[in-house]
């Protein structure tokens, strides 16, 4: 992983259409574009780290980030993939705690940076903002609990491949053969997003492009029986 390299960006961060602004008003979301700083972040760069001390938060504005955590003998679970529109380092920014995982960028990355300091003083200035930090938090809290479910609780790995796979190609792209993703992970990441080995996922991918439920063409994913994996998600 790369440190925190980022190089100024020309272009400022689209954040009209961001989740977090989309309720704000116009003089907010003026008042934040005045404090944050826009960044191109190549693939493999760390935006922040896990257990450093909070610098402030982040805004995906394009591309694909990875949120994962550590264990002291250097196994790893990724948490999210995170996506344009998240904001990122938000609960060790307004609670002064450590930052709780790693953010690395999967691909190069548009990130808009606001220092605590201003970001503390952005919702207290514009207590709209805070109604957006508390929505924000609760989500990240829903989907740490959905992901514990799937992890902890979900039955075997095919099925924990299954139902990644029909969460990723919901929003897929639809041809006569099935939905078209293009797979942003490799195995082993995939193996640390839903706690199996990269064994298990390669032999599990096989097995399921055996049966024709899937296709791969590189990085390019074809899931041509939505209904096969269903099927398979439920065991």
């Amino acid at each position: 992983m790369r440190g925190q390299i980022g190089i100024e960006s020309i272009e400022s961060c689209k954040l009209k259409g961001n989740t977090f602004f989309s309720h704000l008003s116009a003089g907010s979301i003026t008042d934040f574009e005045s404090v944050n700083y826009s960044s191109i972040y190549p693939a493999g760069a760390g935006l922040f780290f896990e257990r450093q001390e909070p610098r402030g938060v982040f805004v995906l504005c394009s591309g694909e980030i990875k949120l994962s955590i550590s264990s002291s003998g250097g196994k790893i679970f990724i948490l999210k993939i995170a996506k344009p529109g998240d904001v990122l380092g938000l609960m060790a920014t307004v609670t002064g705690n450590p930052y709780e995982a790693t953010a690395e960028t999967l691909h190069p990355c548009q990130v808009a940076f606001v220092r605590r300091d201003d970001f503390l003083r952005f919702i207290a200035t514009h207590p709209e903002a805070n109604a957006e930090v508390v929505r924000q938090l609760s989500t990240s809290y829903l989907g740490a609990c959905e992901r514990l479910r799937t992890v902890a609780l979900g039955s075997s790995a095919p099925g924990k491949i299954a139902r990644m796979l029909l969460e990723w190609s919901a929003d897929g792209m639809v041809t006569k053969d099935g939905r078209r993703i293009k797979l942003s992970l490799t195995h082993r990441e995939i193996a640390e997003l839903i706690g199996v080995t990269r064994e298990t996922v390669t032999r599990t991918l096989s097995e399921f492009r055996h049966r024709q439920l899937v296709a791969f063409d590189g990085s390019t994913l074809l899931v041509s029986s939505r209904a096969g994996l269903e099927s398979i998600s439920g065991d």
